[in-house]
């Protein structure tokens, strides 16, 4: 859900799930047909890594099978597409406007309808599509320091604490979300990241509102790593604005609208260090690989967890001793 002011005000945790076909799964990374869909693809020489493509700014266009065309009221690929809430099991939604709405429902049963207070329990969210990378998000409130209209006073140590539930734990990337046009150093995304995550390992800044900057001035020092260095760097994005929005912008219109900015922006289609930088698409493919890369380094360590976990409980199975008796009088009062 898009508005003014708050709106998301529970934490959000968004399972997406790729259901393209293995044949369809053999693609070159993620790309962008001419309808904006995102499209998945992995290397099949290489199954832990997904191969990055900077011709054209980035963005590949291909067309997919099944897309809907443009007046048709149903097509194989919407099957394909539905989402589903833990709180309403077996029930599916093809039509995402309708997630938007229930999404907006449950968050009102719980915060509040007019008070814009936020609750820490988080709503599930299931999404299955062929045009997804297979990833889990939680999408958190964002931090306020004024408590507006019915408010709770405390509405900031609120929000803080369900924050750092989510980031401060050590397994989770952060997302730390600025916007382009405001001065970074002030940015308070950045500032709790740097609070949970001290040396910077897995935090990645996400810029957005670039097409809102002053004409002549551009975010490229900030995604050169100069300003405020992160270990895993910067990504730009551009979302819909309100405008968009209220026009009923679809979102694949919007992706297409995104590629065009950057490809033809005299600052960002030039600097080819950049050009890999910019993009929701180059921003999903930098998530699965640091994900994947992230399993690897986490496995071990979770499987020494486990298997210690197995040797305590063996340890007390075998303190309380076999049953007595034979078989026949096992189990016998």
């Amino acid at each position: 859900p898009r508005g003014t002011g708050i709106v998301t005000r529970r934490p959000l945790v968004l399972q997406l799930f790729n259901t393209a076909a293995p044949d369809d799964a053999r693609g070159d990374g993620v790309d962008v047909d001419e309808d904006g869909n995102i499209q998945v693809g992995q290397d099949s020489n290489n199954d832990d890594e997904v191969k990055s493509d900077h011709r054209g700014g980035g963005v590949s266009s291909r067309r997919r099978r099944g897309k809907k065309e443009s007046g048709g009221t149903s097509s194989s690929a919407d099957s394909q597409e539905w989402g589903e809430f833990l709180h309403q099991p077996g029930k599916r939604y093809y039509d995402f406007s309708q997630i938007r709405v229930e999404i907006s429902r449950d968050t009102n049963r719980l915060a509040g309808p007019n008070s814009k207070g936020v609750s820490p329990t988080p709503i599930h969210l299931k999404i299955y599509s062929p045009n997804v990378l297979s990833l889990t998000m939680v999408d958190l409130p964002g931090l306020t320091k004024v408590a507006v209209k019915d408010q709770p006073a405390d509405i900031e140590e609120q929000i803080y604490s369900i924050n750092c539930q989510y980031g401060s734990n050590p397994n989770a990337i952060l997302l730390a979300v600025t916007s382009a046009n405001t001065d970074i150093a002030s940015s308070d995304a950045l500032k709790l990241a740097r609070e949970l995550d001290p040396r910077g390992e897995r935090t990645i800044g996400v810029l957005t509102k670039l097409d809102l900057m002053d004409p002549g001035t551009d975010a490229s020092e900030i995604l050169h790593n100069k300003v405020i260095p992160l270990r895993r760097g910067y990504i730009a994005v551009v979302n819909r604005g309100q405008r968009d929005i209220d026009a009923d912008l679809s979102i694949r219109v919007g992706l297409r609208n995104e590629e065009r900015f950057f490809r033809t922006h005299p600052v960002y289609s030039r600097d080819r260090s950049i050009v890999g930088k910019c993009g929701t698409v180059n921003l999903a493919r930098n998530l699965n690989g640091i994900l994947i890369h992230h399993i690897r380094e986490c496995l071990p360590e979770l499987k020494l967890r486990i298997a210690n976990m197995m040797g305590d409980v063996q340890s007390e199975l075998d303190a309380l001793g076999s049953p007595e008796g034979n078989g026949e009088d096992t189990g016998a009062l």
